[in-house]
């Protein structure tokens, strides 16, 4: 038989991505395990549309990566996001149609997206506090938290009142039900880390100390099942979320877009209340 001359298109190994990605994540591997935590300058995150950005870029890169075979996805500190950097965000309040489209639009739905659709691997959230946009880790297979983290959603009631289309209420109305994401999103009251236990939000609440070795001890046991069965589970895992991104996520994403766009509304996250 003939031998083939084509070579292996080059996908980016973790000592590449590792630095590309380096002012918005740590990243460590360890036996397949990879831990993905957010930082902002080795403290706590601070959301910003460069954020977006970098955050739906990292999913595709490390689904990728076939050497990744779980993920645990972290942040930094006590707090999980909680600060926001105000400029980045008013830089594009005034902008043209084509450049808020990319940021608000493409990179919004691209955060959840990426994470259902090219990551398919076993994925674990790590909350390690409240905060807000937590709904990366509740489209995750596991979630665990520690005993302050507070499920809650300001985007209604932050003035001047915005449609909550990211994906937190969606993640809401499935994991915890109807009424009880409504009475979050209208009244901005939250649910308390054993609250969240018992509704099916959270897996387990561990203490901040323990928190990331829970995590790894949970990585660990589903690294002793062959790689099939976890890859193939996961997908099965995954699956209630894929097809409610095709079914629901535009329509969620496009619909606190057309509000800000109607109100001209800025961001205001000046008048937010701090975790």
């Amino acid at each position: 038989m003939p031998v083939t001359r084509r070579n292996w298109v080059n996908v980016p190994k973790l000592a590449d991505y590792e630095k590309t990605f380096q002012e918005y994540f740590h990243l460590k591997r360890e036996d397949g395990i990879l831990q993905v935590q957010m930082h902002y300058d080795n403290g706590p995150v601070v959301w910003s549309y460069q954020m977006h950005h970098a955050i739906c870029e990292l999913w595709t890169t490390v689904g990728h990566d076939k050497e990744n075979e779980v993920l645990i996805f972290t942040g930094t500190g006590d707090k999980w996001i909680a600060l926001y950097d105000e400029g980045s965000f008013h830089e594009f309040d005034d902008k043209p149609t084509s450049d808020r489209f990319n940021v608000q639009i493409y990179d919004t739905l691209k955060i959840v997206e990426n994470l259902i659709f090219d990551v398919d691997i076993p994925t674990i959230t790590a909350f390690n506090g409240p905060g807000l946009h937590w709904e990366m880790g509740a489209f995750s297979d596991l979630a665990i938290c520690t005993p302050d983290f507070v499920l809650r959603d300001d985007h209604f009631i932050m003035p001047p009142g915005h449609v909550p289309g990211d994906g937190d209420f969606m993640a809401m109305q499935a994991l915890i039900g109807t009424k009880r994401a409504n009475w979050v999103e209208y009244t901005g009251a939250g649910y308390n880390a054993q609250e969240c236990v018992q509704m099916g939000f959270i897996n387990e609440i561990v203490e901040r100390e323990r928190l990331l070795p829970r995590a790894w001890e949970i990585a660990r046991k589903i690294m002793k099942s062959n790689r099939t069965a976890r890859r193939m589970t996961h997908q099965l895992a995954v699956r209630p979320w894929q097809r409610m991104m095709i079914e629901d996520y535009k329509l969620h994403v496009m619909s606190e877009m057309y509000n800000k766009a109607l109100e001209r509304a800025p961001s205001g996250f000046t008048k937010i209340e701090k975790y």
